[in-house]
């Protein structure tokens, strides 16, 4: 039978870019691949059908070649392609297949890495998390605080290298310094982690004794760091390079600092506003008057509180609250009035209330309408 046009098989125009060969394979190699076929015995003839294509294709020369003078270009030598693409049976289709699977799982796998071993040799250190717990006046005014964070640092012994001596690690003799080992199973090629060098791709003959070979050690290390004004809990500060060292000289990870702000006595916050609340005795808010009240920044700011004032009356000072974290203007201060009912009165103070209870009757508006408006209920309930 009469060979199928290889861009037929993959379903591909004459003059497919090396692109959308990929792509066509990739497509042609999931949609006929035997597991995925079981009920179709022809899919695994067309399985690798779509392989052969895909090998002469995917090849430069090869696919002039093919351009030229088709399936006979491999035909008894001739255009020099190196044998029938289907002649190695299994092997030049598990190559392309490979070639393939390279390019769908290389990048979570690592790479391929290459002749020279293109895969870094030295595993990046793990960022690390530091919780931190300011005070608001310190979120306020913001700080220079110095830390000390337990973290892996650099063998000195070693300079890093995990080798005793600082001499270099050899080529792994199991995966010739890739980090990776293959295995052909099937129509697929497997990659696994070497077990020899961890996926290094190195091994160290004579380990550092003070390391034990890792190239770094446990230590505490005192790192200062810049609070800057206006951070709330779940600030988030990142020190780039401070995290743990690498694996034998590998990049350290980052730090990342978490900031929690403490709750304070007398202020409460809500993003860069502040809330405050002020007890005032009954006769200062019925008469009116004025009084000092706290602000973050450790100053004092006056207040005029109008004759008549009630619980829960709210004033404003602009500019008195928090410092916005990225720039923009301050938050406010607000002043929330808690009037204090007197407590433990003298005989005196009791005869004198009473004197002015008594004369008082039309001054309380809201006692008065609230209790017209309950002998208005009671009646309606009555009839």
């Amino acid at each position: 039978m009469a060979k199928r046009d290889y861009y037929e098989v993959l379903g591909l125009s004459k003059g497919a870019s090396a692109e959308e060969i990929k792509k066509a394979y990739r497509k042609k190699a999931k949609e006929l691949h035997p597991d995925r076929n079981k009920d179709n015995p022809g899919a695994e003839t067309q399985f690798k059908e779509a392989g052969e294509a895909y090998d002469v294709l995917k090849d430069a020369d090869k696919k002039a070649a093919y351009d030229r003078f088709g399936h006979a270009a491999f035909e008894g030598g001739m255009g020099g392609g190196g044998g029938r693409p289907g002649g190695g049976g299994q092997g030049d289709f598990a190559s392309a297949f490979s070639d393939v699977f390279d390019d769908l799982f290389g990048d979570f796998m690592g790479g391929r890495g290459g002749a020279g071993g293109g895969r870094s040799r030295a595993a990046r250190g793990s960022d690390l998390r530091y919780n931190l717990r300011v005070t608001l006046e310190e979120a306020y005014s913001g700080l220079q605080k110095t830390i000390n964070v337990p973290t892996a640092v650099p063998c000195d012994s070693c300079e890093g290298s995990g080798a005793e001596g600082g001499a270099e690690p050899s080529t792994c003799p199991t995966c010739s310094g890739m980090g990776k080992v293959r295995a052909q199973q099937g129509f697929f090629t497997v990659e696994r982690t070497c077990p020899t060098c961890s996926g290094l791709g190195q091994i160290i003959n004579n380990p550092c004794k003070s390391c034990r070979g890792q190239g770094r050690i446990e230590k505490d290390r005192a790192l200062s760091v810049n609070i800057p004004t206006g951070v709330e809990t779940g600030t988030r500060i990142r020190l780039a390079g401070n995290g743990e060292a690498g694996m034998r000289g590998g990049p350290p990870g980052d730090l990342y600092i978490f900031i929690e702000v403490a709750p304070h006595e007398l202020f409460e916050r809500q993003e860069n506003h502040l809330f405050c609340r002020v007890p005032v005795s009954m006769i200062r808010a019925t008469l009116g008057g004025d009084i000092e009240v706290p602000t973050i920044d450790g100053g004092r700011s006056r207040v005029k509180i109008p004759a008549g004032s009630q619980s829960g009356r709210q004033m404003r000072l602009r500019g008195k609250g928090m410092p916005a974290l990225r720039g923009g203007a301050d938050g406010d201060m607000m002043i929330e009035l808690a009037v204090e009912t007197p407590v433990n009165l003298t005989s005196k103070q009791k005869e004198l209330l009473r004197e002015f209870e008594a004369l008082s009757e039309d001054n309380n508006p809201e006692s008065k309408s609230f209790f017209s408006s309950v002998k208005s209920f009671w009646d309606s309930m009555k009839s």
